[in-house]
């Protein structure tokens, strides 16, 4: 047992390969910080390009578990109603989300608009597991497509 602790410390090493760092990044990119995982993923996979799925997977993880973060964050943000409801975009993103449901969270990925995305599913108290599922998808084929064009550039 104590081995495999030892090697899973040593992939998750930061100096190793990177994918501590690459779940830490993804993770705080995925809730309201303005931070990007994307510089990370493509410095682990220039320095180590046999780590491709362990960094797809981390990244994907970590951002899905921002997400859930988010997701948490909105569902206890009863103060903002107050401020939220009376913006004129209020009941258009309202309807869109109850209209779509978690299905919507496939746009977790998007920039700008992703994360905010999350906590009104959060608010809006949108089913968690179906959500979760739904940002995991978006955000897998999100960072697949940037890892095929890093490839692809190289």
């Amino acid at each position: 047992m104590d081995a495999w602790i030892e090697s899973v410390k040593a992939v998750l090493a930061l100096p190793g390969y990177g994918l501590g760092s690459l779940f830490a990044a993804s993770f705080l990119s995925a809730t309201l910080l303005p931070l990007g995982s994307e510089a990370v993923l493509y410095g682990v996979l220039k320095l180590n390009p046999s780590l491709l799925w362990p960094a797809l997977l981390t990244a994907t993880v970590g951002n899905t578990l921002g997400g859930a973060v988010t997701w948490w964050m909105g569902r206890g943000a009863e103060e903002v109603y107050e401020r939220v409801a009376t913006s004129p975009h209020h009941g258009g993103a309202k309807r869109w989300l109850t209209r779509f449901g978690p299905p919507a969270c496939l746009l977790a990925w998007v920039p700008i608009v992703g994360d905010p995305l999350c906590a009104v599913a959060g608010w809006l108290r949108l089913p968690f597991w179906p959500c979760v599922f739904y940002m995991a998808a978006g955000k897998f084929l999100r960072y697949l497509t940037i890892i095929t064009m890093f490839l692809a550039g190289s």
